[in-house]
C-alpha cells in the first residue's frame, strides 16, 4: 500500500522531468546533430527503455490497485480488527509498564536496568504496528487512531534511557577500573580524572525529576566518591610514597592493603575505606613529599658533596714536602657551618622521623670534622709560626731541649700532613684516628715550645731594653741571626 502510494505520487513528477527528455531524443533522432551512430543508437535505446519500463510500472501498479480494490473491503475490515486489538493491547502494556517497569519505586537499579530493556523492545512491537497502521488508515481514509497511553510509555521510556544509559556507563567504567594495575595507575589517573568529570557534568544535565531515583542517587553518590578518591590515589601512586607510608595507611583503615603484591590493582586498594579516613591519608601523601623532599636535600646537598670534598695540602717556605692546608680551606670551613644549620633545620621539622637517626648522625659527623679542622689550623698557626725558629739559627742553639722537642713534633706534623695528603678526601682524614690522636700532642707541646719562646724572648728584652720596641717577629730575626752581625 505505501508503495502503490509513493508511485501515485510520483506519477505527475516523473511525467514532468521525463516528457521532455523524450521529446528530446525524438529530435535529435531526425537531426544529424549526433555524429556517432553507434553511440545515438546506445542513447536512443537507453530511453526508449526507461520510457517503457516506467509506463510498465505504473501499469502493473494500476493492476495491482484493481486487484486491492476487490479486495479493500476485507483489508479494512481486518485492519479496523488489528487497530482495536493493539488499543488494548497498548492498554495492557501500560498497565504492565506502571506496575513492573523501570519505575517502580523501591527497586535496585540493576533491577530497574533490566525492565527498562524488556519494557524498550515491547515498546518497539508496538511502535512498529503504530506505524503500519496508521499507514492503513491513510490508505483507507479512515481517521487516525490515537494512542495516548503509548506516548506517554514512550515519553517515560526516553526519560528513563538517559538516567539508566548513563547508570550503565558509570557501572561499566567503574568495573573495568579494577582490573587496572597499580603499575599502570600513573599512566591512567588523568584519563580516570577527565572520565569522572565528564560523569558528573552529564549526571548535572539529567532533568530534575530523575533526581529522586535511587539509581540516580546511588550513581551520583558513586561518581562524587570517586571524584574524591582519585586524587588521594594519585598522591598514593607518586615516587614518594614508600613501605613505611603503605604500612602507615594499612594501620589507620585496618584493611590488609596487598600493595607489595606483583598483581596489586585498583580494585585491592578501594576494598580500603579511603573516604572515611581521607584526611589521614592525605596527610601521609602530603608527609610523605615533604619527606622525599628532606631526603633528596640531605643526600644531594651533604652527603655527596662530602663524598666529594678535597683538602688542599701545600708546600710551605721551602720544606719539600706537603706541610700546610690551602687555599680552600675557608670554603671547607664555611661549607661546613652551612651543612650544621641545614641538618639541625632538618632536625627541628616533623617530617624528619624516617631519616632522624642519618641526620643525627651527619650533625655529629659535620661537628667533630668542624672541631678537627679548627684545631688542626690552629696547630698549624703554632707550628708555621716555630718551624723556622726551632730548626735552623742561633735561637735553636740557645734552646737545645726547646728544640730537641720541636724536632719530634715536627715529624709527627709532616707524617700527618703527607698522609692527609695522599688521602686528601676531608671525611676520610677528619675522622682518622691518626690525626685526631695527634692534634691534641701536638698542640701541647707547641703551645710549650711557644711558650719557653716567649719566656725567652722576654728575657732578652729585660738585658736589652731597646727590644720592647720591636715586635716578637722582628725579634726572632735579629735573635736567629745574632752571630752575624751584618745580617743584624
Amino acid at each position: 500500500m505505501h508503495a502503490l502510494e509513493e508511485i501515485r505520487r510520483k506519477e505527475s513528477e516523473i511525467d514532468i522531468d521525463f516528457r521532455p527528455v523524450i521529446d528530446m531524443f525524438a529530435l535529435l533522432e531526425n537531426s544529424s546533430y549526433m555524429e556517432n551512430k553507434e553511440q545515438k543508437g546506445d542513447e536512443m535505446d537507453a530511453s526508449s527503455i526507461l520510457d517503457k519500463d516506467w509506463k510498465g510500472l505504473v501499469q502493473q501498479a494500476s493492476q495491482v490497485q484493481d486487484g486491492l480494490f476487490v479486495q479493500q473491503s476485507a483489508f479494512k475490515k481486518d485492519l479496523i480488527q488489528k487497530v482495536n486489538f493493539l488499543v488494548d493491547d497498548v492498554t495492557t502494556f501500560r498497565a504492565d509498564f506502571v506496575e513492573n517497569g523501570p519505575g517502580v519505586p523501591g527497586i535496585e537499579p540493576k533491577v530497574a536496568l533490566y525492565r527498562l530493556k524488556m519494557f524498550q523492545e515491547e515498546y518497539y512491537i508496538r511502535e512498529r504496528k503504530f506505524n503500519s497502521y496508521n499507514g492503513g488508515e491513510i490508505l483507507f481514509g479512515l481517521p487516525n487512531q490515537q494512542y495516548p497511553e503509548l506516548e506517554e510509555t514512550r515519553q517515560q521510556i526516553e526519560l528513563f534511557d538517559k538516567l539508566y544509559n548513563l547508570y550503565s556507563k558509570v557501572k561499566d567504567t567503574l568495573s573495568r577500573w579494577k582490573d587496572i594495575q597499580w603499575t599502570e595507575i600513573i599512566e591512567e589517573i588523568k584519563n580516570m580524572t577527565e572520565q569522572i568529570e565528564q560523569f558528573s557534568k552529564d549526571c548535572a544535565k539529567l532533568p530534575g525529576i530523575l533526581k529522586s531515583w535511587t539509581a540516580y542517587k546511588e550513581m551520583k553518590q558513586e561518581i562524587d566518591d570517586m571524584i574524591e578518591i582519585l586524587p588521594m590515589v594519585e598522591g598514593l601512586a607518586k615516587d614518594s610514597i614508600r613501605n613505611r607510608h603503605w604500612d602507615e595507611i594499612i594501620e589507620i583503615t585496618k584493611e590488609d592493603i596487598p600493595y607489595q603484591e606483583e598483581n596489586f590493582n585498583f580494585d585491592q586498594l578501594m576494598q580500603a575505606p579511603l573516604l572515611k579516613f581521607k584526611d589521614d591519608i592525605d596527610d601521609v601523601s602530603e608527609r610523605a613529599d615533604k619527606e622525599l623532599k628532606l631526603e633528596k636535600s640531605l643526600h644531594n646537598d651533604v652527603i655527596l658533596y662530602w663524598e666529594d670534598a678535597e683538602l688542599e695540602i701545600k708546600m710551605w717556605k721551602g720544606i719539600d714536602s706537603p706541610c700546610i692546608l690551602g687555599g680552600n680551606i675557608q670554603d671547607i670551613q664555611e661549607k661546613l657551618e652551612e651543612h650544621m644549620m641545614l641538618l639541625n633545620q632538618f632536625n627541628a621539622v616533623r617530617h624528619v622521623k624516617p631519616f632522624k637517626p642519618l641526620v643525627v648522625e651527619k650533625m655529629t659527623l659535620i661537628s667533630d670534622v668542624s672541631d678537627t679542622v679548627e684545631r688542626w689550623l690552629k696547630v698549624q698557626t703554632l707550628w708555621t709560626n716555630l718551624v723556622s725558629v726551632f730548626t735552623s739559627g742561633d735561637i735553636a742553639k740557645q734552646m737545645p731541649i726547646e728544640s730537641k722537642m720541636f724536632k719530634k713534633i715536627n715529624a709527627q706534623w709532616l707524617k700527618i700532613m703527607e698522609r692527609a695528603a695522599e688521602t686528601k678526601n676531608v671525611i676520610k682524614v677528619c675522622t682518622n684516628d691518626l690525626l685526631r690522636n695527634s692534634l691534641g700532642g701536638l698542640q701541647d707541646g707547641l703551645e710549650i715550645c711557644q711558650k719557653k719562646l716567649d719566656n725567652y724572648l722576654e728575657a732578652k728584652k729585660m738585658i736589652f731594653p731597646r727590644f720592647y720596641f720591636c715586635s716578637n717577629d722582628d725579634l726572632l730575626k735579629i735573635l736567629s741571626v745574632g752571630s752575624d752581625p751584618n745580617m743584624v
